[in-house]
């Protein structure tokens, strides 16, 4: 497995594979060309069934334009076999020449290049991780007498620390921008925001209510920026990104867990996303929002069990369930913008996470279902859901508006 630094990312929503991966591509693609008259993109499969709601030209043409005239050729009916989000750029240049290159967006800002491709200009980062598998990992962490976090400390370098303060911090900011906005969020759809309202609201019920609300307040708020190009982190990607955020904020304020305490509890949310990453996905167009949300709800539900001292079975034990009770979930946005019900899927993914994490802390830590085998399940799963219900908003909610 990679580094957790190419599964926290910090950048601009609305969605980490339609917005932060195209920006990304088109970054590299000017990078190799020289004096071009104009540029030429195509966008194939959930890229141009839902890229002008993700924004997804403007990511591109706010990197290409400022040098050549662009393009964007829309081809939603045309899936290139190696990963639904593909892009195709072309670059005409002034000597009559043509440059192409083809590459995909497969999710949480990551990009990939068929092995066939003749051009390979992606820096493919090495694998760190020893270990692939949450099985693995765990067996690791009792022969050693060690947490998963300590495990994340032995194979990554010293500048993960850091970085994870970084992402952190980054975190926490995304969640007070949200709080301080009202008003409605851009697109079609006029939809209000709500998070200030909510933790409005929240600040004035009893504690047992009073938690809750907020948790949704600041899901709320995250989601929300995401939805109108605002700064976060990918956790595991830009349309889950209030899940995290959410449940570990919340935390920090309620029961006073320090910052590195926190930063521990994110190096172990992210072996479990790094474990999903490697062996199934976590692109909504591949499978599905239970690649999204789902897994944020687990990764987010191993930091608060091991904020709360679980031990690594009961860790475990929670992450699988947030993954377990999300499978088959669709990604259906409609207007093919993360909002409607994306957004609401974030405040539900983080309560569920802190149902996950107290009904395993009340268990032994023992459990039937591995994460490893729900991992497997869900990718799966994902490969059997028809793709008009994998971000293209042609079925599901998307169709009934």
């Amino acid at each position: 497995m990679k580094s957790l630094k190419e599964l926290y990312k910090i950048g601009r929503g609305p969605s980490s594979s339609h917005t932060m991966g195209p920006e990304k591509a088109s970054k590299i693609f000017l990078d190799h060309v020289q004096n071009p008259e104009r540029f030429e993109v195509t966008l194939y499969g959930s890229l141009a069934a839902t890229g002008k709601g993700h924004l997804t030209d403007i990511a591109i043409s706010d990197v290409l334009s400022p040098v050549a005239p662009v393009e964007i050729l829309w081809e939603s009916k045309t899936v290139l076999p190696f990963h639904t989000n593909g892009m195709r750029f072309r670059a005409f240049l002034q000597n009559g020449e043509t440059l192409d290159w083809t590459v995909y967006s497969v999710g949480g800002g990551s990009l990939a290049e068929d092995p066939a491709n003749t051009r390979h200009w992606t820096d493919t980062a090495p694998d760190i991780y020893d270990l692939n598998t949450l099985t693995d990992i765990k067996q690791w962490c009792y022969e050693n007498g060690c947490t998963y976090w300590e495990y994340v400390a032995k194979c990554e370098d010293e500048s993960i620390r850091p970085y994870l303060h970084e992402i952190w911090n980054a975190m926490k900011q995304s969640v007070r921008n949200g709080l301080e906005k009202e008003g409605v969020l851009p697109g079609p759809l006029h939809l209000q925001r709500k998070a200030a309202n909510y933790f409005v609201k929240a600040s004035g019920y009893k504690s047992n209510l009073q938690s809750r609300g907020l948790v949704y307040a600041y899901a709320l708020a995250v989601s929300e920026e995401n939805a109108t190009g605002g700064t976060l982190v990918t956790a595991p990607t830009c349309g889950s990104s209030g899940v995290m955020p959410a449940v570990l904020y919340h935390l920090q304020n309620s029961h006073g867990f320090t910052d590195a305490q926190v930063v521990r509890a994110l190096a172990t949310a992210g072996i479990f996303g790094n474990v999903v990453k490697q062996n199934a996905s976590i692109s909504g167009a591949e499978v599905g929002c239970q690649g999204e949300v789902g897994v944020a709800c687990a990764m987010a539900a191993a930091a608060s069990c091991q904020l709360f001292g679980g031990s690594i079975s009961q860790i475990e034990y929670a992450a699988e369930m947030g993954l377990e009770h999300h499978l088959g979930m669709t990604c259906d946005p409609i207007c093919g913008i993360v909002q409607i019900p994306c957004i609401e899927r974030n405040a539900f993914g983080a309560a569920r996470a802190l149902d996950a994490e107290l009904y395993a802390l009340f268990s032994d830590g023992s459990h039937r279902i591995s994460f490893d085998r729900v991992v497997r399940v869900m990718k799966k799963t994902g490969h059997d859901i028809p793709s008009l219900y994998k971000e293209t908003s042609e079925g599901g909610l998307a169709a009934e508006l």
